[in-house]
């Protein structure tokens, strides 16, 4: 599996955010100061891409590689209920968002990376061997 060039069939996006309010007083005027901050960070993995198997898991898992990094893997398995052979996004599905770890965080997948699953191209080779003769027929 490890020489079998993989792809993905839809866009994948993982989001992840974080957001942080403080109450703070100014020290002269007694003034009440709110300050947010946040962070966000989008990862997308465009429909096509090609990816790597890393590796197999007991349960029938596989773990795909799209980029270097520890961690850096997103989990594919069959799903009970399609028996189409498919290998789809492996996540914690809620409301349409999929909670899963990637690269050590936790990221959610927006409610198209579901139907996310895993290709291969696939090329037919056919060897035919033909042997023609010609027959030159009889004469009496």
């Amino acid at each position: 599996m490890k020489k079998v060039q993989f792809y993905t069939s839809e866009t994948i996006i993982l989001e992840r955010s974080d957001e942080q309010q403080q109450m703070a007083t100014t020290g002269s005027s007694g003034e009440l100061v709110k300050s947010e901050r946040s962070t966000s960070e989008r990862i997308v993995i465009p429909a096509n891409r090609p990816c790597v198997f890393e590796k197999l898991e007991d349960d029938g898992t596989v773990q795909i590689r799209f980029e270097l990094g520890g961690g850096r893997v997103l989990r594919f398995a069959e799903r009970r209920n399609i028996s189409n052979g498919r290998y789809y996004l492996v996540a914690q599905w809620n409301n349409g968002k999929g909670e899963l770890d990637y690269g050590g965080s936790v990221y959610y997948a927006v409610r198209g990376s579901s139907a996310a699953y895993l290709m291969v191209k696939l090329k037919n080779w056919k060897k035919n061997q033909r042997k023609d003769r010609v027959v030159k027929g009889m004469k009496v």
